[in-house]
Order: C-alpha cells, then sequence, then structure tokens
C-alpha cells in the first residue's frame, strides 16, 4: 500500500483499476429506467386524460401523486440507506417501483372514480418504492469516487434523467401510438424487474468488490471517498445517532438550508419537463403524441449534454485550483441563468423556436444541476443518507407543487404562458439562494448532541 502522506496520483505505483467508472455506469442505467418510470405517465396522459374524462386540474394531482409518497419516504429511505447499506436497500427499491409502474397497465381494465383512484394509488407506490434511489447514488458516489472527480460522477448519473427521456420518450411514444397506453407500463415495468437482479451482481462497497486493486483503493480514499461507508461495521455507527437530532441541526445550517431550497427550485424545472411538456406540446403547440415524443427528446438531449459539462467544468475548476464554493456555484448561477429563457415560449410561435428555446432552457438547467455533489461534498460522514434523504426532500416536494399549480394556471387561463413564467421564476430562486444564503460550501461536522 501507498503512504497517505502524500496524495497519490492515479498514476502512481502500479497502476489503478479503474472499477469506480464501472460502478458509475450501473448507477447511470439504473437511474435512467427510474427516470423513465417517472415518466410513463406523462407520456400516456394525453390518452389517460380522454380515457378517464379528467380535467386539467385533475391531471395536475395524478402528476404529483408520484411525488408525495415520494417525498415523505425520503427520510425513512435515507435511514434504511445508512442502516442496511447501499446494495440490499437499493435492490428492494428497483424491485417494487417497477412492479408497481408494470401494474399501472391493469387500470385499463377499470371505469371513472375506481380507475382514477387506483392510477393515483399505484403512482404513490411507485414514489415511495423509488425514495432511495437518489441519496443510494449519492452514499454510493461518496464511497467510490474522491473529491476532485465526485462533480464528474454526479453531473453524470443525474444526467440520466436526461437520457431517459431521449432514449424512451420516442420509445414511448411509440408504444402508445402502436400498443395502446397500457405497453409502456407493462414495457417499463418488466424492464425494471430485469436490472434489479442485475443490479445484486454488479454492485459492490471499494473493499469488498472482487476487481479493485490496492492501488486505485489508495488512491480514492486519499482523495477524500468514503470507502467504508458500506464495509459491515457502519450499520452500527449510525444506529447510535438521534435521528431527530440529526435533522434539526442539519435544518438549522445556512448553507444546508440554501442548498435544499435552491434544489426545490431546480426540481421544479424537472418536474415540468416529467409532467406537462409533452401536454404542452400537444395542447399548446398541437402536434400528435407519436410526434411529442420525438420532440421530447430534443432538449432532454441540450439538458443531458449541459449535464455532463456541468459536472466536467466543476472537476476541472478544483483541479485548477479555485475553491470548492466557486467551482460548485459557478455552473449552478450560469446554467439556471440560461433555464429562463423558456419564458421566450411564450412571445415565438414557429415550433422551431420553442424547441430551441426549450433546448436552450433544459441545456442550462442540465450544467446547474450540481446540487447532488454538493450532498456529497457537504454531508456528514455519519449521516451521508439522511442527509441525502433530506436533500431530496426539499427538491422533491416540487414534485408535488409544480403539476398542481400549473394544472390551477391552466384551468384560469387557458394557456400554458403563466406556467413558463412560473417555472421561468423558480431558476431566478435558486440563483438567489447559492448567491446570497448559501455561503462557503463544507462538510458539515454535527455537535456531539447528535451521537
Amino acid at each position: 500500500m501507498q503512504s497517505h502522506h502524500t496524495i497519490p496520483t492515479e498514476t502512481s505505483g502500479s497502476n489503478p483499476t479503474r472499477v469506480r467508472w464501472g460502478i458509475l455506469a450501473i448507477l447511470f442505467i439504473i437511474t435512467t429506467v427510474n427516470y423513465a418510470d417517472r415518466a410513463t405517465i406523462s407520456i400516456a396522459s394525453p390518452e389517460l386524460k380522454k380515457l378517464l374524462g379528467l380535467s386539467p386540474v385533475e391531471m395536475g394531482y395524478v402528476f404529483s401523486a408520484f411525488a408525495w409518497s415520494y417525498v415523505l419516504a425520503q427520510l425513512p429511505g435515507g435511514w434504511l440507506l445508512d442502516r442496511f447499506g447501499s446494495k440490499i436497500t437499493y435492490f428492494f427499491s428497483i424491485f417494487l417501483w417497477s412492479l408497481f409502474t408494470l401494474m399501472m397497465g391493469w387500470v385499463g381494465f377499470f371505469t371513472g372514480a375506481t380507475a382514477v383512484a387506483l392510477l393515483f394509488g399505484l403512482r404513490l407506490l411507485v414514489g415511495a418504492a423509488e425514495a432511495p434511489s437518489f441519496p443510494g447514488n449519492s452514499r454510493i458516489t461518496s464511497a467510490w469516487f474522491p473529491t476532485n472527480e465526485r462533480g464528474t460522477a454526479a453531473a453524470i448519473f443525474n444526467s440520466a434523467q436526461y437520457f431517459a427521456t431521449v432514449l424512451f420518450a420516442p420509445l414511448m411514444g411509440w408504444l402508445v401510438h402502436t400498443f395502446g397506453w397500457e405497453s409502456v407500463f407493462y414495457v417499463m415495468g418488466g424492464l425494471g424487474i430485469l436490472m434489479a437482479f442485475v443490479w445484486t451482481r454488479t454492485i459492490y462497497s471499494p473493499k469488498t468488490h472482487p476487481r479493485i486493486n490496492a492501488a486505485e483503493l489508495s488512491y480514492i480514499e486519499a482523495g477524500g471517498a468514503l470507502v467504508d461507508l458500506d464495509s459491515g461495521d457502519t450499520s452500527k455507527k449510525t444506529n447510535n445517532i438521534n435521528t431527530w437530532a440529526c435533522i434539526k441541526q442539519l435544518l438549522a445550517n445556512r448553507m444546508l438550508l440554501g442548498v435544499y431550497i435552491g434544489q426545490y427550485c431546480i426540481t421544479t424545472l424537472t418536474y415540468f419537463f416529467l409532467t406537462w411538456f409533452p401536454v404542452y406540446l400537444v395542447t399548446e403547440r398541437h402536434m400528435t403524441i407519436l410526434k411529442a415524443g420525438f420532440i421530447a427528446a430534443l432538449p432532454a438531449v441540450a439538458g443531458f449534454l449541459g449535464g455532463i459539462l456541468g459536472g466536467y467544468v466543476s472537476d476541472r475548476m478544483i483541479k485548477a485550483g479555485y475553491s470548492l464554493s466557486a467551482a460548485r456555484k459557478t455552473p449552478i448561477v450560469a446554467g439556471m441563468l440560461l433555464a429562463m429563457s423558456m419564458i421566450v415560449c411564450n412571445y415565438v410561435t414557429a415550433d422551431w423556436m420553442v424547441i430551441a428555446m426549450m433546448s436552450l432552457a433544459f441545456f442550462g438547467k442540465g450544467i446547474g444541476a450540481l446540487g447532488w455533489a454538493v450532498v456529497s461534498d457537504t454531508s456528514p460522514k455519519e449521516a451521508g443518507g439522511l442527509s441525502g434523504g433530506l436533500f431530496n426532500t426539499f427538491g422533491n416536494t416540487a414534485g408535488i407543487t409544480t403539476p398542481i399549480a400549473i394544472g390551477y394556471i391552466l384551468q384560469s387561463t387557458g394557456s400554458f404562458a403563466g406556467a413558463l413564467v412560473f417555472v421561468g421564476a423558480n431558476a431566478a430562486v435558486a440563483i438567489f439562494c447559492y448567491l446570497v444564503v448559501v455561503g462557503d460550501i463544507k462538510r458539515f461536522e454535527f455537535k456531539k448532541s447528535v451521537m
């Protein structure tokens, strides 16, 4: 083993393996399926809306069902991750959310209020089951990646949300068009169940992975990776934490609170895209569902590229000697400024202009989506799952408020103009949070009372 007095580079000693990038590839694939399963409802929604005779407000509530339970299950999900480890908790998460997604195809066997209640109930179950996924991603990247690679790692798993749309929106649009709306749920649910079993064969903690060598382990550990996070004995440690005292301290910290509120605003953009965007293309821009599936992929490509670029720029800034605060905040603020460009869609008529503006907005949203890197940088070592869960609770509260608010705006104005202003205004508040509230970005240390 190398001495830990100097931080080793990847080339020192024997060549380190690059197992961590394989782990990240699995996180990326699983997160792609995760987001595709969230988006199934928006692709199926124009057909479901007709079938069940739902108003915009009722549709808004159905869209929001996922987020109600997703938010409520964040802290229990974070606790389960800290208690039982990432591998087993995440396996059950993938298996169950996929099973419930598949079952949504059965809604077609019912009518009226029963069908709506079943749709709402199954979306609640999908949300609860998905809760540990992103705190799990954050925990696994904290364990596997040194600080100067963590921005890229977080950007890569986070950009899966756009890749999901690029890959699956055209496929899901085609499935609805060819085989009916139920087919989307059957295909995506079945794929997820398959991926749950792939997960169990491919994910390990750094110290138990069969293919990692001592040089890679030494490199990531010296660079700040929390390699002991899932190594058996951690569950004993986390059980000694007073959960409520821990949550109180996290919420009382100005830096973390700024990060949490900023994430709520940034996630508003995500949920507009995941829920109402295909409806906007079909109703306001008069596209077919098949065309909307393909068109929705274009801003998603831009978001995906922005996401990778944001993480890359942030890590390059750290390597170039900028402070962690400057390296994380610069892409976030620049990205949110670009995201506000979606408001311009209210003033143009040509479809290509609308798609260009939406693409620019989601390119910016991608660049600015560094919240999970910030969580990895700031979470206390003893409670990464809990801190990630709290962060995701704030972020995904936007999944409740955004679809419902837009439903009411549509019902009262008959147009999406106010909805786009609402989403753009959230990007402005995110900028305020990072520039004014957050202050220095650094790892949070508990006061002794939580242990």
